[in-house]
């Protein structure tokens, strides 16, 4: 059975994650957060309720707290 800390996600999320109730994660987040914070494309489809969103937000919580990647937003 994978845990939220075989994903990858920093100690600093983790202890959120876990704060929050979560214990196991959803397919699609065992899926899905290890090839966000690779920074890989995704394509997820799954039921609501399974936790789409945070499959995403969680690792890009991860990447921008720690200043790996700058966010790219357009400079006027």
């Amino acid at each position: 059975m994978t845990t939220f800390a075989d994903l990858g996600l920093s100690p600093e999320l983790l202890q959120a994650v876990e704060a929050a109730g979560y214990t196991t994660p959803t397919p699609i987040q065992a899926e899905a957060i290890p090839a966000v914070l690779m920074m890989k494309d995704m394509i997820g489809i799954a039921q609501t309720g399974t936790g789409k969103t945070a499959s995403f937000v969680l690792p890009m919580i991860d990447i921008l707290h720690h200043g790996r990647r700058r966010a790219l937003m357009p400079r006027s």
